[in-house]
C-alpha cells in the first residue's frame, strides 16, 4: 500500500490551483470549493474500498476492504497505513454510535455488530423475524442511538464480498433501538437499498435505490416527529445514467455522494443541493463506493474509491452522526 504501487498509473495529483478534478456545476457550490485544495491519494492497493469512517479522538481514519476480508486504519499525522482487522467478516459499512464505539455492516456474518472500548465484539442484530439477513450494506446511527441499516442481497451473490446463499428475507431498511433489542422494518420494497444518511435536522431519511428501474435513485423519507418511523416515499434524485452508492450531508444539508460505474465520466464525488440540483462534482480515476467526513474541523472529506482513498479539504462540515 504505497505510491510505488501499480495501480497508482492512472493518478496524477494536481500541479496547481485550482484542482481541475473539481468542477463547480451550480453557483451554489462555488462557497463549499477551498480553490487552495487539492484531491489527495492517501492510499492504494485495495480492493473494493467501502464504508470509512473517522475516528477524530485518534485521528485514524478506518475503511473496509470488503473482498481482502479486512478493515485498514490510515492515520492523519503519520499517513501510516495498517491492517485494523483481519478478517473482517468481508465488512462493508461503518459508522460510529454517539458513544463512540465502531458500528459495521458484515456481509459474511449477515450482521451488524458493535465493537466494544476494550475490543470485544457485540452482534446488535443478524435475524429478523427468525430469517437471517441477508448482508447489510451500510449503517447511521440517529441521535437517540438507534441504529439504521439497509439490507440488500449482494454479499450473497458470490463468494467474492460474502458468501453465496440464498436470501430467506426480502431487502428491506431496518432500525434496530439497541436500548430494549427491538427491530422494525422501516422501509420495504426499496429495489437494492444501499447507501443512507439523515439530513442535518434528521426529519428525512435519503437512502440509495441501487437497483431502481429503469435508473438507478436517491429516495427520501419523511421522518416520525417521534424519530421511530419514516413515511413519504418520494424520488429525491434520479440518478439517470450515474451509479448512486454511499453518501453523507453535510451541515447546510447537501448531499456529497459516491458515484461512478460505466462512464469513466461520471466516476467521483457528486454533490446534490437540498433541492436535489447537482451542483459539483469531484472527478477520480476510480468509482467512489463511499465516503465520510472527518478531520480535526470534519471538514476533510475521505473518499473510498474502488482500489485508493481519496481525501479534500471542504468547506463545509459533515453532519452529526456520519
Amino acid at each position: 500500500m504505497n505510491d510505488a504501487s501499480s495501480h497508482t498509473q492512472g493518478w496524477r495529483p494536481a500541479t496547481y490551483y485550482p484542482d481541475p478534478a473539481i468542477k463547480a456545476l451550480d453557483p451554489r457550490f462555488e462557497k463549499y470549493w477551498l480553490k487552495l485544495s487539492a484531491v489527495e491519494r492517501l492510499t492504494t492497493g485495495l480492493r473494493w474500498a467501502e464504508g470509512p469512517v473517522w475516528f477524530g479522538d485518534g485521528r485514524y481514519l478506518l475503511c473496509s476492504d470488503i473482498p481482502n476480508q479486512r478493515i485498514i486504519k490510515w492515520e492523519e499525522e503519520t499517513g501510516a497505513v495498517s491492517v485494523f482487522r483481519k478478517p473482517s467478516n468481508f465488512a462493508n459499512g461503518n459508522t460510529r454510535d454517539r458513544q463512540g464505539r465502531l458500528v459495521t455492516c458484515e456481509h459474511g456474518g449477515r450482521r451488524v455488530t458493535r465493537t466494544e472500548y476494550d475490543g470485544s465484539i457485540t452482534v446488535l442484530m443478524d435475524s429478523f423475524g427468525g430469517k437471517r439477513l441477508n448482508s447489510p450494506n451500510d449503517v447511521v446511527v440517529k441521535s437517540d442511538g438507534s441504529v439504521w441499516f439497509t439490507d440488500p442481497t449482494f454479499g450473497l451473490l458470490g463468494n467474492y464480498e460474502g458468501y453465496k446463499a440464498e436470501p430467506e428475507i426480502e431487502p428491506n431498511v431496518y432500525r434496530l433501538d439497541p436500548a430494549t433489542g427491538q427491530a422494525t422494518i422501516v422501509a420495504e420494497g426499496v429495489l437494492g437499498p444501499n447507501g443512507l444518511c439523515f439530513s442535518p435536522d434528521e426529519k428525512i431519511l435519503y437512502v440509495v435505490e441501487s437497483r431502481g428501474v429503469p435508473n438507478r435513485k436517491i429516495l427520501a423519507y419523511d421522518v416520525s416527529a417521534d424519530g421511530t418511523t419514516i413515511s413519504n416515499k418520494r424520488v429525491h434524485i434520479d440518478a439517470g445514467p450515474g451509479t448512486p452508492d454511499g453518501m453523507r450531508c453535510d451541515i447546510d444539508g447537501n448531499l456529497w455522494c459516491g458515484w461512478g460505474m460505466g462512464d469513466p465520466e461520471l466516476d467521483g464525488v457528486v454533490v446534490f443541493a437540498p433541492d436535489g440540483v447537482m451542483i459539483g462534482r469531484i472527478a477520480l480515476p476510480e468509482r467512489c463506493a463511499n465516503l465520510c467526513f472527518g478531520g480535526v474541523k470534519r471538514n476533510r472529506l475521505f473518499m473510498a474509491a474502488s482500489q485508493s482513498i481519496y481525501a479534500l479539504y471542504v468547506n463545509t462540515q459533515g453532519a452529526l452522526g456520519g
